[in-house]
This record gives C-alpha cells, sequence and structure tokens, in this order.
C-alpha cells in the first residue's frame, strides 16, 4: 500500500523541512514579597538582535579558497549528524523546533472532542491510531491478509490486469504510476498521467551496475524478510525475493534514467485510450479508467511508452507466480510502515538503515506525524497557519517578491545575448508570473472522508484511497492555478511550469531564511535568493520549454536557443568537475535546472538588494559585525546550505536528486559573479573565482 505522488513536473528550492517554529516568548514575572506590593520590575534591557552569528565564522580559513567552510566548517564540527538522520542542516534544526508546532497540534487533536467531521477529529483520530503500538502489535500480519489473499488467488494474467485496475482503484497501485496533471500541450485542463514506476530500488542503474551488486544482495535478503513476515516459508522466500530481483530489472531496462526524465519530452506523450491499446494490447486502458472512474475521453498521457510496451510483454511472457511475488512483495512492503514491529524494523533495516546509512529510527511521534502530513497535510496546515503565521508575515513577503520581480525584469531587459524578440516573449511570461505566498485562499473540503478508527492502516488505507479519488476526480477539468502542491508547513517553495506561478509556503517565512529584525543584505541572501530561484526556474533548461500560459512550446528564436544552451553547458560541465565523494561527481546534466535557478536567483537578489541599499547610503557603507553588507549578503546564502549528510545517502542523492549537495550549493554559484570576488577582495586563480571562458552567466 504505497502512498503514490506522481510529480511529472516539479521543480522545488530543494530543503525538504516540515514547519515552522513558533516564536515564543518567556514570561516575566515580577518579584513578591511578604509585606508590600512589589514595585514594577525595570524592564530588562533588549539583547541585541543578531541575524547573523559572525562567531561560526572559520577566520582560518580564506573565503576565497573554501567559502563553504569559511561560513560552515565551525558549525558543521560543531553539530554531527544525529543517530535517527541521514543529514543534518540548519534545516533540519528548523524542522526540529518545528515539529514541536506539529506535535502539539496533533497531540491536542488526538485528545481532544472535536465534532466529528472536522478536521481536528480526523487528525486526532490518525494520529492517536499510528501512536497505539499495542493495538497494531496486535494485529500483526492480519490487516493486509485479505489483499494477500486477493494476490495468491490470481489465476492468469488478464487476473492481474483486473487486480491492478481494481489496486489503482483503491489508491493502492503499483508497478506503474497514475493521477492528475495539467495537459502540457493545453494548460488550461488537467488530463491522466501514466509513469514508469514499479522499482524498489532508486534508480535503474542499481539493477546493472557492478557498483551496486552488494546492496542488490542486500535488497534480496530484504524482499525475503518482507515475504516471510507475510507467512511463505523461508525457502520459498527466497527464491521468489530472487524472482522479484529478476522482475523489477527487467523494469529497470525498459525505465528512463533521472536524467532522461528531466526532459519535457519523456514526461508527456499524449494518445488516445486506442492508441494505448496498440501499445499495451493485454492491458485495456478502458478498463483501467472505468476502475478509477477517470473522465478520459479523448486521451490522455502515456508518458514512457517504451516502459509500457515492457510492461505488456511482461504480462504475456512473465511466469504467473512471478507476477504474484512481485506483487505480494510490493503491497507488503509499501505496507510496512503502518504494520507491526517486526514490519516496521525490516522497513528501516534496508530502506533507511542499508540504503541511506541511517543509525537509528526516528521516535514513533515522528513516524506517525509524517503519515498525518502525507494523508492530512492540508488539513494539518489549516491548524499551523491559525497557530504559527499571522497574516503581517504574508504581507512582508510580498514585498520582498515585488522587489525581486522588478529586479528579474531589468536583468532580462539588460541581457546581452538575447533578442528583441524572444526577450518580449521573456518578459511576457514574467508578467504572467502568479507569486502564492503562505497558504491557499481556499482550504480543501474533508467532509467526504471517513476514517473507519479503531486500526491504523484501515485509517491509512481510507486516507489513501480518499485522496487518490479526489486526484482523479481533477481529470477533465479546468486547471485551478491558486492551488497548491505544498503544504503551508512545508520549509520549501517552488515553480510550477504548467501555471506559471511561483509558491512560497508560510514555513519558509522565518529565519535564516526570512528575518523582519535582520538588515537588508541577510533577507536578500536569504528569501530574496529563494525567490529569484523559483522565479528563474521559469527561464531554467525546463522551464524555458513552457510559454506564458503554461504550455510545453518554443517560444526561442533558434539562435537565441544556441546562446542559452551554449551557456548551459558551461554550468554543466562546472558541476560535472565537483567531487563530494572520492570517485563519485555531481551530475551536472541532471542538477542543471537547480543550478540555473541557484545562480539566476542569487544575481536577481544581489540587484534587488543594491536597489535597497539606493533608498538608505548610510546602510550601505557601515559594517555589521565588520562585515559589509554586500558580505553579509553572501554569507547568509552560505549559511541556507550550511549541513552534513551520510556518505550512504549523499551517494543515493548524487544519483536520484536534481539538487546538487548543500556545500556546493554553497559555493557554486557565487564563484561565478564578479560581485563575491570584489566583496572578499579574492584574485584571479583563488578557487571561488570563475573567470572568462570558464564563468557562467545566463540570467
Amino acid at each position: 500500500m504505497k502512498i503514490r505522488i506522481l510529480q511529472p513536473l516539479a521543480i522545488s528550492m530543494g530543503i525538504a523541512v516540515a514547519l515552522a517554529a513558533c516564536n515564543k516568548q518567556p514570561a516575566e514575572t515580577a518579584p513578591e514579597t511578604a509585606a508590600t506590593p512589589a514595585a514594577p520590575a525595570a524592564a530588562a534591557p533588549e539583547a541585541p538582535h543578531v541575524a547573523f552569528d559572525v562567531n561560526d565564522i572559520d577566520a582560518n580559513i580564506n573565503a576565497c579558497a573554501d567559502f563553504n567552510g569559511f561560513v560552515n566548517g565551525k558549525w558543521i564540527a560543531a553539530n554531527p549528524i544525529p543517530a535517527d538522520k541521514t543529514r543534518w542542516t540548519t534545516f533540519d534544526l528548523l524542522r526540529e523546533e518545528s515539529l514541536k508546532t506539529q506535535h502539539e497540534l496533533a497531540e491536542d487533536a488526538a485528545k481532544s472532542d472535536a465534532p466529528a467531521g472536522s478536521i481536528e477529529h480526523k487528525i486526532g483520530e490518525l494520529y492517536r491510531a499510528g501512536m497505539n503500538e499495542a493495538a497494531i502489535d496486535q494485529l500483526g500480519a492480519e490487516p493486509i491478509k485479505p489483499e494477500l489473499a486477493k494476490i495468491d488467488g490470481l489465476a492468469s494474467s488478464a487476473d492481474v490486469v483486473g487486480y491492478l485496475n481494481d489496486s489503482f482503484s483503491r489508491g493502492q497501485g503499483t508497478l506503474f504510476q497514475f493521477g492528475a496533471e495539467t495537459d502540457f500541450k493545453n494548460s488550461q485542463r488537467k488530463i491522466g498521467y501514466a509513469f514508469q514506476g514499479g522499482l524498489g530500488l532508486p534508480t535503474p542503474d542499481y539493477y546493472s551496475k557492478p557498483d551496486y551488486a552488494e546492496l542488490r544482495d542486500a535488497y534480496v535478503a530484504h524482499v525475503a524478510k518482507v515475504l516471510e513476515l507475510t507467512g511463505v516459508d523461508a525457502e520459498a522466500a527466497k527464491k521468489q525475493a530472487q524472482s522479484v530481483l529478476a522482475f523489477e530489472t527487467r523494469l529497470a531496462k525498459a525505465s528512463l534514467a533521472p536524467t532522461e526524465l528531466r526532459d519535457p519530452q519523456n514526461q508527456y506523450h499524449f494518445v488516445s485510450i486506442e492508441e494505448a491499446n496498440k501499445v499495451t494490447p493485454h492491458f485495456d486502458w478502458n478498463a483501467f479508467f472505468k476502475a478509477q472512474k477517470a473522465d478520459v475521453t479523448d486521451g490522455f498521457s502515456l508518458s514512457q511508452p517504451k516502459f509500457f510496451a515492457e510492461v505488456d510483454k511482461m504480462l504475456e511472457h512473465v511466469p504467473l507466480d512471478d507476477w504474484k511475488a512481485y506483487l505480494r512483495y510490493q503491497y507488503a512492503d509499501g505496507a510496512s510502515p503502518y504494520l507491526s514491529t517486526p514490519f516496521q524494523q525490516e522497513f528501516f533495516a534496508f530502506h533507511k538503515q542499508t540504503l541511506n546509512g541511517q543509525k537509528e529510527d526516528e521516535p514513533r511521534w515522528k513516524r506517525v506525524l509524517g503519515t498525518v502530513n502525507e494523508q492530512l497535510g492540508m488539513a494539518l496546515g489549516e491548524l499551523y497557519v491559525a497557530k504559527a503565521f499571522p497574516p503581517e508575515a504574508k504581507q512582508r513577503a510580498q514585498e520582498l517578491v515585488d522587489n525581486m520581480q522588478a529586479a528579474l525584469k531589468a536583468r532580462i531587459e539588460s541581457l546581452d545575448w538575447m533578442s528583441d524578440t524572444t526577450k518580449a516573449k521573456a518578459l511576457e511570461k514574467w508578467s504572467t508570473f502568479l507569486p502564492k505566498i503562505g497558504y491557499p485562499e481556499k482550504w480543501r473540503d474533508w467532509s467526504g472522508l471517513s476514517l473507519p478508527g479503531g486500526s491504523y492502516f484501515a485509517d491509512v488505507a481510507a486516507a489513501n484511497q480518499f485522496n487518490h479519488d479526489y486526484d482523479i476526480a481533477k481529470i477533465g477539468k479546468p486547471t485551478d492555478r491558486k492551488e497548491w502542491g505544498m503544504t503551508p508547513q512545508t520549509v520549501n517553495a517552488y515553480y510550477n511550469p504548467t501555471d506559471n506561478t511561483i509558491n512560497f509556503p508560510a514555513a519558509i517565512l522565518q529565519p535564516p531564511f526570512f528575518d523582519a529584525k535582520a538588515d537588508d543584505a541577510i533577507n536578500y541572501g536569504g528569501i530574496g535568493a529563494v525567490i529569484g530561484h523559483e522565479a528563474s526556474h521559469g527561464f531554467d533548461d525546463q522551464g524555458s520549454q513552457f510559454d506564458a500560459e503554461g504550455n510545453n512550446t518554443n517560444w526561442w528564436t533558434d539562435e537565441d536557443r544556441k546562446a542559452f544552451e551554449a551557456r548551459t553547458a558551461k554550468l554543466v560541465d562546472q558541476f560535472n568537475g565537483y567531487e563530494p565523494l572520492p570517485g563519485k561527481h555531481v551530475n551536472g546534466q541532471l542538477t542543471l535546472g537547480e543550478n540555473i535557478a541557484d545562480l539566476g536567483g542569487l544575481a536577481i537578489a544581489y540587484d534587488a538588494l543594491q536597489v535597497a541599499l539606493k533608498k538608505y547610503p548610510e546602510e550601505a557603507s557601515k559594517k555589521i559585525d565588520g562585515y559589509t553588507e554586500d558580505q553579509r549578503f553572501f554569507l547568509n546564502w552560505a549559511r541556507v546550505w550550511r549541513g552534513n549528510t551520510r556518505e550512504k545517502r549523499l551517494e543515493v542523492l548524487l544519483n536520484t536528486d536534481p539538487h546538487s549537495p548543500t556545500p556546493i550549493r554553497a559555493i557554486g554559484a557565487p564563484s561565478n559573479m564578479p560581485t563575491f570576488a570584489t566583496a572578499f577582495e579574492c584574485k584571479t586563480g583563488d578557487a571561488m573565482v570563475r573567470d572568462g571562458d570558464s564563468q557562467v552567466k545566463i540570467w
């Protein structure tokens, strides 16, 4: 029972941390005496506000040689990765603090007598069920036995197809992904997307490259253990585990790599149902859509036809027992986090420990809270906003967005490598950006969700189906630009090319990103660069293939496109050269979009800071804690990317993540900016100075 999130084209800031902390002030009390009332206590002098602690800076490191070490080295050395984490960054610190707010909301909801049907009641029920470990352990594997019996009863490949149709209709589908997304060629409507999937290892390479032979052995052992937990005897489980690996290896050979999937042309392939059925003659899409109650009339996106053609061949030629072993494992493994302790321990042992290097599992309340966010995230967000996000924060953020937008426009207008024809189209796209700040204007309606209660697994299954039905109902409907793809409690931001929106959830509007008491340099080096980053995504290697209305169409002249690609190729080369692990380099093509957005966003934010400083010349010339405003701007940018990651997790991210590792993001963009070199008096030849042909300037 996997929770499926279909995102053919999602472009985010790349900081997946949940929720912001409330600012709580300690209560002040006056001393009491027995004889007379106390005189009013004198107010304690307010401590100076420290927006950036310069004591964190390592003066023994040359900023021009290693800017990340200069800004973050001391902090990293003093803050080792906790045993229950695969990384430890400033964002994880924010998450830990903010989880206290989430925890309070969930605990209060679980203890309250909120009216049945209210979001507080639903959140409380799911959280309470997840925390009832004794009841979950008592059930053991019982919750999944009915589904396993269905799989065991499959007698033909036609039965397998029927089972897939049925399981998808309950939000529990495997093998591939299916959901509603905006039509790349008609952004005014939502259509269905069928997308490759079905793999238990991170990418297709893990099934074939010699580097991962040991991990494949560990995966087979894990699959066997999960099957044993479902009741399969040990010897049979070992044989079935080998067949599962062979099954997934065949899927992997037909799957596109993460780098290939970044190309919009590999994410969208619109076909009629009849055309799709020719690709998969053993899988009837009419029957599939009927089971989903999906309004598919003129067609849908069969996004990777090669993958689905291979699935069809497997329906014809793979032995039924192998199909059953695969479906049995995939279902049980996906359900493991909601089952008894042995299932949860095995899930942790492979997915978190073996694959990603995590030493210990997180406390149960955090894992359950993760489920609440997965299933009822926007409902929890509604409570979060009421508790932790004052309206004035949204207004302040809007002002920064406006300033950044103006800086982006000026930068586009001044480009020396782009023709007026393409500039006009770029400015048209700029003019239609829709910034969304904080939270949705209209909250999602949860009235149709009924949680059965008494069983964590049953509650998750009910919520999973409700969310699946909610998503499928969008197919055939108009696109809603005001709908959010992230919850307010998510510390992140994103750009959506198919509706041309830049989105800033409430939780990112806090230090080190945004600090109402800080100088301009801190805020422009933080949230300003985030805003610029998301806006720049509209003009990165992916976003630049979508027009002002969100359609995947070419709005460039051939000459301008060639000039753009020549510049981005230099950025690919730059990041290919970074080696965060011995022999393991950053994939400059996989991370290109984020690297373009970092460079563009930081440059735009710097421009906006200079405009702001011109209004207050005295601020521009003074130093704070020994550093100029220009220096503090870059210092805060690097602080945003402060942190460390376990080697196993880092290797997975290098293979799968479109974002570069955080230490490299701290230095990658600034090294291309002459303004950085000027601010820190760097010279040609310094590691942080890229000049001549090696310097990259795009937006």
